[in-house]
């Protein structure tokens, strides 16, 4: 049915997001995007980058002088774990409390429901397929 799900370390989503948006990338180059919010030194980072590619959430091509690195997981896979951690953990597999939480949570703009709306009715309709 597909890889496992993804779950992320606080450190490690700062890592991918800094990948996704630079990739290829160095562990330099990632050293420097994070620097200034997380005072992360290279080695910090190396290592971070290192133990994402044994999880496999990194990839990392070692046969140029530098170690590019490249996210194996995209944005929605890695949301989507997330996710799924969340509503299994703190919601015991229930989604329609965790989709009230959220709603409940957040001040929502008119645009925002009827955008929910919106992704509802479309789930509606193909699920009455």
């Amino acid at each position: 049915m597909g890889r496992k799900p993804v779950e992320l370390t606080g450190a490690e989503w700062a890592v991918i997001k800094a990948v996704w948006e630079a990739e290829p990338c160095t562990a330099p180059d990632i050293q420097k995007r994070l620097h200034a919010a997380t005072a992360w030194t290279y080695s910090t980072v190396r290592t971070l980058m290192d133990r994402m590619v044994a999880k496999g959430l990194l990839d990392a091509d070692k046969s140029r002088s530098q170690t590019l690195y490249r996210s194996t997981v995209t944005r929605e896979e890695a949301q989507r774990g997330e996710l799924m951690y969340a509503l299994d953990h703190a919601f015991d597999g229930a989604l329609s409390p965790m989709v009230q939480r959220l709603i409940e949570t957040r001040d929502l703009s008119p645009r925002e429901l009827d955008e929910i709306e919106a992704l509802l009715r479309a789930k509606r309709k193909r699920s009455s397929r």
